[in-house]
């Protein structure tokens, strides 16, 4: 019969702690706990969330965009409750506010990364169409959408974009809608509407390969679309329907996290292989319309949302290059 070292290439070693960087599949004792432990592959069934530190103002539906590490958030209502334009930054450790936007909202949404980015639509008074640019610095207005409406969706980027889905209890005719709009750098241009109405989905991939996630029309949706470039497609739905959720990713390895059930905020995270849906490690606490488009499949970030009170808390995920197990007998 062949033996572990025959297998793996080593012997099991004898150690008094664990090794810092263990390859998969290695085994040791630990000395010190009396264990046999062992490494294996670690990948996103393995992911978890983390807390991270808190917004400086504490807001729901407010936009968010960047990675992990170098995240941009904007916009929201807070505690008054009133619509806000205030704008933070986070640099993987902390928040801090810089130049607000020029039209303080409830429910933008933002594509692009913390140096280059547009926050999209939502509601001041009224839904209103307004973009705004940021270039690590200020905002500046630039074109607006053909359709005003807040709580939709993005995907893309600073130069090339898509918004989709909303909410505009003001229109002719009111209510939510499947329109989708394509940004070329200078303006928007109307596009193949989605096949489904949707206020609140969570958006993500790019201009040309999107998800639209979810979302609310009479009822909390399970409905997830994606678009190729020209149309949308019915694809695999979500394991729970919600709205006010938060995406991350691209159409091949996505996330979806939070969100709302109809009855209540939950936890629920999933993560998207490019054809279905699988659940993986819950949320610490469960929030709806936090911060959407923000980092990778393997290294997200959620911040503010309802709780359902408003909440300035920031978690971050991460996914392991492997996990440490201990072995033991029954």
């Amino acid at each position: 019969m062949a033996d572990y070292k025959n297998i793996k290439g080593f012997n099991i070693q004898y150690l008094d702690s664990d090794p810092p960087n263990p390859i998969e599949g290695q085994m040791w004792f630990n000395s010190t706990t009396q264990t046999l432990k062992g490494a294996e592959a670690g990948g996103v069934p393995a992911g978890t969330w983390a807390s991270g530190t808190s917004l400086n103002t504490a807001r729901r539906s407010v936009g968010g965009n960047g990675t992990q590490t170098a995240a941009l958030a904007s916009g929201g209502s807070d505690t008054s409750p009133a619509n806000t334009g205030v704008t933070e930054l986070y640099n993987g450790s902390s928040w801090t506010e810089v130049n607000d936007m020029n039209t303080a909202r409830r429910g933008p949404e933002n594509v692009g990364t913390q140096t280059a980015a547009l926050t999209i639509g939502g509601t001041a008074t009224t839904p209103v169409a307004n973009t705004e640019s940021w270039d690590g610095t200020s905002w500046t207005e630039v074109n607006d959408l053909n359709q005003a409406r807040g709580f939709g969706a993005t995907a893309g980027d600073q130069t090339a974009a898509l918004f989709f889905g909303g909410s505009n209890p003001a229109a002719a005719p009111p209510g939510d809608f499947e329109n989708a709009e394509s940004w070329n750098g200078t303006s928007w241009t109307a596009i193949t509407n989605m096949a489904n109405k949707k206020n609140g989905p969570g958006g993500l991939g790019t201009q040309t390969a999107a998800l639209a996630v979810g979302g609310y029309t009479t009822v909390a949706l399970a409905n997830v679309e994606f678009w190729n470039g020209t149309s949308w497609t019915e694809v695999n739905d979500l394991n729970t329907a919600r709205y006010g959720v938060g995406a991350a990713g691209l159409f091949t390895a996505g996330l979806a996290f939070g969100g709302n059930d109809a009855t209540t905020e939950v936890a629920n995270t999933e993560a998207w292989d490019g054809t279905s849906w699988t659940e993986v490690a819950d949320l610490a606490t469960a929030r709806s319309d936090g911060t959407n488009f923000i980092g990778t499949q393997s290294s997200a970030l959620y911040a503010g949302g309802n709780t359902p009170a408003i909440t300035a808390a920031t978690e971050e995920w991460n996914v392991p290059e492997y996990v440490v197990k201990t072995f033991t007998t029954s």
